[in-house]
């Protein structure tokens, strides 16, 4: 006699919980909830058992930091006598989270390739805590990520102008920012038909939102038309925020609650949009 193995639906886990009965809705929310805490464990696991991947993926911001501090630091001159390494650290922190963010593209089309996504669908378990995982865990590495970065361009002269609190409050709204791109690469990452293309498709989206904006150069030097879209795209208003609370609002124009409300609206934006789009992509994945 053969037998058909079934997806079991997501419901029938909520049979799970123990104890008194809850509110269905209670219900689902902690599983949610703690299906996301699992695979987000998964994930972090595995970035552990990959000592090279590890290892090159700390490398990286390094270099960035050191190659934009003695590359361009004696060519470009930063507004109101800023030093370069204070001008740079906004915008190589969104740099390193950006690209950085590519690998939750690749990662999850790995997955897919493998089959691990139709054996998590296969599973009594939110559809969106694979997605959230995967992200969440990303994100845990950026928080690494940015305090590298941190210790290593206070070494070459970054002297915190604004103090503590305000450059706590860019890296917070750093992260916030990262976590909605990670959920745009998880809608590339599920579309792709393999991981080489996965790259391919998310390199070209991110490479010119990064290099037009005023990442690694004031935007006096740009002409009037890149300029304005510099100031106004996603990359280049984050910047603005994280500068302006990293150095205080008189070497950005405009008022520092300005800028972070805008940055805000682009974050929460982005997520409303590319959170639901992921999970309605991986609940179409065949």
């Amino acid at each position: 006699m053969s037998t058909t193995t079934a997806a079991i639906p997501y419901e029938a886990g909520l049979a799970r919980a123990d104890g008194p009965a809850m509110p269905r809705g209670v219900a689902r929310l902690r599983w949610a909830v703690a299906d996301t805490l699992t695979i987000t464990k998964r994930n972090l696991i595995a970035y552990t058992r990959i000592p090279e991947s590890l290892f090159f993926s700390t490398l990286q911001p390094i270099m960035f930091v050191l190659l934009f501090r003695y590359v361009f630091g004696g060519a470009i001159h930063p507004p109101l006598g800023l030093t370069y390494i204070d001008f740079l650290m906004a915008g190589i922190f969104i740099q390193s989270v950006g690209f950085g963010g590519i690998g939750t593209a690749v990662g999850l089309s790995e997955d897919l390739q493998k089959g691990l996504i139709e054996r998590f669908r296969a599973l009594p378990m939110a559809r969106s805590a694979v997605l959230a995982g995967r992200t969440t865990a990303d994100l845990v590495r950026n928080v690494f990520v940015l305090l590298l970065m941190t210790g290593v361009g206070a070494l070459v002269g970054f002297n915190f102008p604004n103090g503590a609190p305000g450059f706590i409050a860019a890296c917070a709204l750093s992260l916030f920012f990262a976590y909605a791109l990670l959920w745009g690469f998880a809608v590339i990452g599920l579309a792709a038909s393999n991981s080489e293309t996965a790259q391919v498709m998310a390199f070209p989206i991110l490479f010119p939102l990064i290099f037009a904006s005023p990442a690694f150069v004031p935007l006096t030097s740009m002409p009037g038309w890149l300029r304005w879209f510099a100031t106004n795209q996603p990359i280049g208003a984050v910047i603005n925020a994280m500068r302006s609370l990293m150095l205080g609002a008189k070497y950005v124009p405009g008022s520092t609650s300005g800028h972070v409300l805008v940055a805000l609206a682009w974050c929460v934006g982005l997520l409303l949009v590319f959170a639901p789009l992921a999970v309605w992509r991986y609940r179409r994945i065949s």
